[in-house]
């Protein structure tokens, strides 16, 4: 297995971008809940993947991109990976409820798993775990802080000031 990792800025911190064998496995914060060591990230560069990867984000941040178009390689148990493609279903400046997500997942009560498995999500921003709110609507936790959270909601919906409401 093969790892290699770059640091690409954004209007949200540094993020890392980690590729294994040549397909994109990681997007990390700064501060990230669960974020692994920095030595399992690999050598720096040499992945496509990675180029790919910052080229899209950088588009998505010039909001000129409002879906990824990559092949990822999301490492995690069989349930936390059904998690993530309903992830990857929701659209751009939307939000879904956990309990919403399990209902999509035929268990409406697994809401806690739910967010649990929501809150290891490997690539962030890509595999947009941002998009998941409370039932009520609010802000619940996020691996990255909830002030991103806010700021990357705020920036779908177009209000670069941060206001979501």
């Amino acid at each position: 297995m093969t790892r290699n990792h770059t640091v690409l800025d954004s209007p949200f911190g540094p993020l890392t971008l980690v590729a294994t064998d040549g397909v994109l496995s990681g997007l990390y914060m700064t501060g990230q809940r669960h974020r692994p060591a920095e030595e399992t990230f690999g050598e720096r560069g040499g992945a496509p993947a990675l180029d790919e990867a910052a080229r899209q984000l950088g588009a998505y941040f010039a909001g000129e991109r409002t879906a990824f178009e990559l092949p990822l390689h999301l490492a995690g148990t069989p349930f936390q990976r059904r998690v993530w493609e309903c992830l990857l279903r929701i659209p751009y400046g939307e939000t879904r409820s956990y309990g919403e997500l399990a209902g999509e997942l035929g268990n409406r009560g697994a809401s806690r798993a739910v967010g649990l498995a929501n809150g290891r999500n490997p690539i962030g921003i890509i595999v947009p775990c941002h998009r998941v709110v409370g039932s009520s609507g609010g802000l619940t936790g996020y691996g990255g802080g909830l002030d991103r959270k806010r700021r990357l909601l705020a920036f779908e919906r177009g209000a670069p000031d941060g206001t979501l409401f």
